[in-house]
């Protein structure tokens, strides 16, 4: 089959971009032909895709994605496409792979929803959840499927819940030791220090300032042992500028995205995690099964993996600097972290985690046979 893939914009380190690439070439070993249609395209081009760039000439982000979806359904009509599965709300999807929370349900303003970025936004949402639709939408979090149910009334059946799809634990118990003492070296932090690490794209969505304010907060005696790291994709700017008006510049810094990330999480000593909003939160399952306790907030779609398996600590809704402050002070000195630790990587090893790609491969490949034989 020709499968189209559908995405605005991909860059090497966003875990919807790599959710695509990865499920993308295993269509690909399965024999299927693929054609991935996007705005831009930074990094490696794996070897086996088709990558069609789609230009567009706009001057705000909602008419730049209306001038791709309109230019990209053209594209994908030449190319005779077979299926198109979607990345990104659009209309013209036969299978929405879903990474986001509802727009709609956000809770827009009066004067937003006047607004012609909300009203494409919302429409192309409407494309893909409208109740007499036909596409059928791969959902990350039972959270976000009821989010989009209540919003839409879309049929529960349009509906397929996949499994987590992180990598497995890369390193044996010997090599762990030797990446925690590599990386801890690297980053200058000493054995006797906590290292706490704040890892993914979009650090303002992610919480970064709550987690700064949360490690200013600490006591002398706790914060002269902490080092705190973010790394991700972002513009660094304004957290450092936050970094310097709360005197941290000895206690945290802003790192580039890397490729080593299970690395550095079995070097780290915590994940801090306050999102203000996060539909799954991937880098807390990594954490959790390399043995890394967490504290991260309630709205997270993989939130409730951190209660199931004892591996940390969840911050309530409605969020509350004091209470996250409290809670980061307390899991630093908590006799419990050896047991968190255990308990996610058993968590990790009798746990359901690993196999988001092979089922999503799956249902697109029914899917696809079912319009085909339609």
């Amino acid at each position: 089959m020709k499968l189209g893939f559908c995405l605005f914009r991909y860059f090497p380190y966003g875990g919807l971009q790599r959710n695509l690439k990865d499920i993308a070439m295993a269509c690909v070993a399965a024999g299927d032909e693929v054609f991935v249609y996007t705005m831009d395209w930074q990094g490696e081009r794996p070897a086996g895709l088709t990558i069609r760039l789609i230009t567009v000439r706009a001057l705000t982000n909602h008419a730049r994605c209306e001038q791709y979806v309109h230019r990209a359904t053209t594209q994908i009509a030449r190319d005779k496409i077979d299926c198109v599965i979607g990345f990104n709300r659009m209309p013209g999807l036969d299978i929405y792979f879903g990474s986001d929370r509802s727009y709609k349900a956000r809770g827009h303003g009066f004067l937003r929803r006047l607004t012609a970025r909300y009203r494409l936004y919302t429409r192309y949402e409407q494309a893909v959840f409208d109740p007499r639709g036909h596409t059928h939408i791969l959902a990350l979090a039972e959270r976000q499927k009821q989010e989009y149910r209540h919003a839409w009334r879309t049929p529960e059946e349009r509906f397929t819940l996949l499994p987590p799809g992180i990598a497995r634990p890369v390193y044996a118990a010997t090599e762990a030791a030797a990446q925690r003492k590599k990386i801890r070296a690297e980053f200058a932090v000493a054995d006797e220090h906590f290292m706490l690490v704040l890892v993914g794209s979009g650090f303002k969505t992610k919480g970064l300032s709550r987690a700064l304010r949360a490690v200013a907060a600490l006591p002398p005696r706790l914060k002269n042992r902490t080092r705190f790291f973010a790394i991700g994709q972002d513009k660094a700017a304004p957290f450092t500028r936050l970094i310097k008006k709360l005197s941290l510049e000895r206690h945290a810094a802003i790192l580039p995205a890397r490729d080593d990330i299970p690395a550095v999480l079995e070097a780290a000593d915590a994940l801090l995690h306050p999102a203000y909003r996060e539909n799954t939160g991937t880098v807390i399952l990594e954490a959790i099964v390399a043995g890394l306790p967490v504290i991260a907030t309630e709205v997270c779609g993989f939130a409730h993996h951190v209660r199931k398996a004892d591996a940390g600590v969840i911050s309530p809704s409605p969020f509350d600097q004091r209470t996250f402050n409290r809670q980061l002070r307390d899991m630093l000195v908590s006799t419990r972290r050896p047991q968190w630790r255990e308990n996610g990587i058993r968590y990790g090893q009798t746990q359901n985690l690993y196999a988001m790609v092979e089922q999503a491969v799956a249902v697109i490949a029914a899917r696809c046979r079912q319009k085909g034989a339609a």
